[in-house]
């Protein structure tokens, strides 16, 4: 099971890096507007989130590749994946044609989007379960 965290891990923390590299290529005001379109935060909240979430995903996707504290960082990236999941639903129940801030700005919000993020969650999750398992039989055995 451990190559199955490893590959699971490498990743989500390859995609954690790639979506941060595309928000941190370009002014995070771009990325606020994606923010602000899914109208669920004030203005100070998106600000905050723009500024701060892409290198939150940076760090957490680095951690993930780099099998730095693998059991925080995947429960990070699950708890994110899960604020994405339930944005994303939320704004396509509502009928927002918006771009779902993902990747780049010009990714527009579809079925496939909840379907792909719904996916990483899963991923996410198995990851995360699968470390603080592997950490429990490494206590048990010391």
């Amino acid at each position: 099971m451990w190559w199955l965290t490893f590959a699971g891990r490498l990743f989500i923390g390859v995609l954690f890096v790639w979506a941060a590299y595309s928000k941190l290529r370009n002014p995070w005001m771009l990325f606020a507007m994606s923010v602000d379109s899914y109208k669920m935060l004030p203005i100070w909240g998106v600000e905050f989130v723009a500024r701060t979430l892409p290198w939150a995903e940076l760090v957490l996707g680095a951690m993930l590749i780099f099998g730095i504290w693998v059991r925080w960082a995947a429960a990070g990236t699950s708890a994110l994946l899960v604020v994405f999941v339930i944005g994303v639903v939320r704004a396509y129940a509502e009928g927002l044609e918006i771009n779902c801030g993902c990747f780049s700005n010009n990714e527009p919000l579809t079925k496939f989007t909840i379907v792909r993020d719904a996916t990483l969650l899963v991923i996410s999750l198995a990851v995360t379960l699968l470390a603080f398992r592997a950490h429990r039989r490494a206590r048990r055995s010391a």
